[in-house]
């Protein structure tokens, strides 16, 4: 095992990253630290996963390679789950292999996402986003070099967008393309003004909404984002009001 901390004070989230590969795992590696301040471990193999966790390691999140020797991902997956002090842990399959047939059976398993290689970082960071809280406003302002009355503005432009994207959603829907156009923008003014989960929950849904059969209704998992998000925008204005 190995990690890879940033330099930072604060203690950075752990993300476990297995895959018997050690260039994919290196790839992964590296596009995993790409996206934020993480402790990034490495296990060669589910085997060597398992032990590790066994072993008392808790990471916020896995990622991990779906056929390996020794101990494959769907069966590292099943003894998570299984495991009553483990079972919460997001689980996220990774593999070549793009397929409906081996992503229902993902899913069935309990894996908390798919991601098909070759590694994009952008089907990467939805993940790692929702491991952070929302900043603070003053933090936020300070970042965007801004003051709060112009950060103020900004949240309620968010607010106003989404709102829209609720009120439209039935008709949006129709449009898979466009849908995933407007997540994405909106899911890009979450992030910029430090609302990490709600971003990482509009990005989740981004990529649902591609990765669903078309007989697939899709309606109840996007308004549930969008709700997270309108009520992550409120929350940080009333905190922004408060002082």
């Amino acid at each position: 095992m190995s990690s890879t901390p940033h330099n930072t004070l604060a203690a950075p989230v752990q993300v476990l990253v297995v895959d018997d590969d050690v260039v994919s795992r290196m790839m992964l590696m590296h596009l995993v630290d790409t996206c934020g301040r993480f402790e990034i471990l490495e296990a060669e193999d589910g085997a060597d996963a398992w032990r590790q966790l066994e072993g008392g390691l808790r990471p916020a999140l896995v990622f991990c390679d779906l056929r390996m020797p020794h101990l494959s991902g769907t069966d590292l997956l099943v003894r998570v789950k299984a495991h009553p002090q483990l079972a919460g842990m997001p689980f996220v399959l990774v593999s070549a292999a793009n397929d409906g047939a081996t992503m229902s059976e993902a899913a069935a398993l309990g894996a908390d996402g798919y991601v098909v290689k070759p590694f994009r970082v952008e089907s990467l960071r939805p993940w790692l986003a929702g491991l952070g809280p929302a900043e603070a406003p003053r933090d936020s302002a300070r970042r965007l070099g801004i003051d709060l009355a112009r950060l103020a503005l900004y949240l309620g432009g968010l607010a106003r967008q989404l709102d829209e994207a609720v009120a439209g959603l039935d008709a949006l829907l129709r449009d898979t393309p466009s849908a995933r156009a407007r997540l994405a923008r909106l899911q890009e003014g979450c992030a910029t003004l430090g609302l990490y989960t709600a971003a990482a929950r509009l990005a989740q849904a981004g990529e649902a909404l591609v990765q669903a059969d078309a007989e697939v209704d899709m309606t109840a998992q996007v308004a549930a984002a969008l709700a997270e998000a309108r009520g992550a925008v409120k929350r940080q204005t009333a905190w922004l009001e408060a002082g």
